[in-house]
């Protein structure tokens, strides 16, 4: 199933963003995690990859997996990183042949220690280029592209980030899915733009229910993305403790999602990170139940 049919009258798109673990005990117990998630009849389920596709064999096999176990469309990430246009077209070949029906089409982030992203010789600069790519020799493919309410943090301006997420659109997406954030308002002013500037595909909201302070620290300050400041005291004050933490994310993270669910969102992303208890918890609150 393309992720286009995912969304639309009647419909509600619920998916889940996986990663590739490290050791055969990461993958067994990703797998515990995801027989869990399952039990909420996701449309689709996701997998990146390592930085600079070095686990890219990895994440075929996790998508492959999941769809053969349960039944599910699957999605695999594909970045422009370090690959020539040849190589992203053998990739997206294996990837169809191993039952993947839909790509998550990104530049990439720049390699561990460069500032900015500069292709290899004989591959593409920009995300719209792999998106053109897939469109027109994959076409059976669907197609998921990034976007980002809080404004890419390489974008030198909202506007300029808007225009690099239309020529995505125009050169052949199917959803937009956005980058975690915790500020519902800037997803609605984010939307709104999208819809003044001629974007009306599926605009689905990415959470990232906070569970450890210390971590979504690092993942925020990674992405550009910004946590109120009454909900980060609150998270201060709970010190160590690790329940309390978890308590206070999914609380923050159930009114996120209902306020998103009354604005008439056609789907919710979450990113998990492998996990499945504040996810399911969020959404057994939201009555979003097995």
């Amino acid at each position: 199933m393309k992720l286009s049919a995912a969304y639309g009258p009647g419909k509600f798109g619920l998916s889940f963003e996986l990663f590739p673990p490290k050791t055969p005990q990461g993958i067994t117990s990703l797998f515990q995690h995801v027989t869990r998630l399952v039990e909420f009849k996701p449309s689709f389920v996701t997998c990146t990859y390592g930085a600079g596709g070095s686990t890219q064999e990895t994440t075929l096999d996790i998508v492959a997996r999941v769809h053969r176990e349960f039944g599910l469309p699957v999605a695999t990430h594909l970045t422009c990183v370090g690959s020539t246009v040849d190589q992203l077209r053998e990739y997206l070949r294996t990837a169809h042949a191993s039952g993947v029906a839909n790509v998550v089409a990104l530049r990439g982030d720049p390699p561990k220690g460069d500032t900015s992203f500069t292709p290899v010789a004989g591959g593409f600069r920009y995300a719209n280029e792999l998106v053109s790519l897939i469109h027109s020799e994959f076409p059976k493919l669907g197609i998921a592209v990034a976007g980002y309410p809080e404004t890419h943090k390489e974008a030198p301006s909202p506007d300029a980030d808007l225009a690099n997420l239309k020529r995505k659109v125009d050169a052949g997406a199917d959803v937009v899915v956005t980058q975690l954030f915790y500020n519902n308002d800037d997803f609605f002013r984010f939307r709104d733009r999208c819809h003044a500037l001629g974007i009306h595909l599926p605009i689905v909201p990415g959470l990232l229910p906070v569970t450890n302070f210390a971590q979504i620290k690092r993942i925020t300050s990674l992405c550009g993305a910004q946590l109120p400041a009454p909900y980060v005291r609150r998270l201060e004050e709970a010190g160590d403790a690790v329940e309390a933490q978890f308590d206070i994310g999914v609380e923050f993270a159930t009114r996120q999602t209902q306020e998103l669910l009354k604005s008439g969102v056609p789907g919710i992303h979450f990113y998990v990170l492998n996990r499945s208890e504040a996810a399911a918890a969020v959404l057994e609150n939201v009555r979003l139940q097995p």
